[in-house]
């Protein structure tokens, strides 16, 4: 993992790496490890790859399980961490997720590249996913 920008909070990168296995469970339809990181405390919001805005963190963890349930078995994500920073409560990654999903009415898995920024604060001493930004990383031609 690169270099944090901000001193490391040392629980972060065990967290990050549990939110790597979450990613690749949500992109096989399981969005059950993911919805134990996201924020049961407003304020929490998802920009979705496709556009628009939820908002709260009961709306954002609903969206998250309807979403999952577009996605098949055979998925697989990993994550190419530009940037990385924790201070204090607040932390961030920002990066590509690299997948490979099957969605839908696809008869084969297909590559899924998105340009992700995630932050994420502390509650009750966990860290949680409080904001989440992905859209399609379109390669320069």
């Amino acid at each position: 993992m690169p270099q944090a920008i901000n001193t490391p909070v040392d629980d972060f990168d065990d967290f990050m790496e549990q939110r790597a296995t979450a990613a690749s469970a949500y992109v096989s339809g399981d969005a059950s490890p993911l919805t134990r990181l996201l924020a049961v405390v407003s304020p929490a919001s998802f920009f979705p790859p496709r556009g628009g805005v939820v908002q709260g963190a009961t709306e954002v963890g609903a969206r998250y399980v309807a979403d999952a349930l577009n996605f098949r078995s055979l998925g697989s994500s990993r994550f190419e961490v530009l940037q990385v920073g924790a201070s204090g409560d607040l932390a961030y990654w920002v990066g590509l997720q690299r997948a490979t999903a099957q969605v839908g009415d696809m008869t084969q898995p297909a590559p899924m590249d998105l340009r992700v920024t995630e932050i994420f604060r502390r509650e009750s001493g966990e860290w949680k996913l409080v904001h989440r930004h992905a859209d399609a990383h379109a390669n320069p031609a």
